[in-house]
């Protein structure tokens, strides 16, 4: 992406995350008193990490293959803004629960605001006239089939991993 991308896509990321301090935990997170754990902290984002950048590298593949964007700089870094900003704001939903993320465990409806109106607003950005003092062009209307299931399957690897590693570590 180019720098002001970078920039917007962080700043958006950012704004959404404001919100955080509405949310609330779980209740067996606060049935008895916890240690700080940086190390167990440290394994957990060893584990759940590296999915990120699976799914990066489908959204690559995507733009350079399907959508031939080999020679569009403007596609493909369009793509990667997008498929950013909606998969590092759709995390948290998945990171901050031991539970299933919106069916089990629900955000703080300001964080989920916050992440709805951030991606709608990214995906507005990177599809308006305005985007184009960005950098950004139109997305193929087959990106967002696309996207869609990147999202999908990044939301149920990243839960699957996490499900994996509670009952791995006993994390409770």
């Amino acid at each position: 992406m180019l720098p002001i991308q970078v920039l917007t896509n962080n700043l958006l990321y950012d704004i959404s995350q404001t919100t955080i301090p509405t949310d609330s935990v779980d209740e067996e997170w606060i049935a008895r008193p916890r240690k700080w754990a940086v190390d167990e902290i440290k394994r957990f984002i060893l584990y759940i990490g590296p999915i990120s950048s699976i799914f990066d590298y489908a959204t690559y593949f995507l733009m350079l293959y399907v959508f031939k964007a080999w020679n569009n700089p403007a596609l493909f870094q369009t793509g990667w803004f997008v498929e950013s900003l909606f998969t590092q704001t759709l995390i948290i939903h998945v990171i901050r629960t031991n539970r299933i993320p919106f069916i089990q465990s629900r955000a703080s409806r300001p964080l989920m605001v916050t992440s709805i109106l951030i991606v709608c607003f990214g995906a507005f950005l990177a599809n308006s006239t305005f985007g184009s003092a960005f950098g950004f062009v139109e997305l193929p209307s087959m990106y967002w089939v696309f996207l869609i299931l990147i999202l999908f399957f990044y939301v149920a690897l990243t839960q699957v991993i996490k499900m994996w590693y509670i009952k791995k570590y006993g994390v409770q």
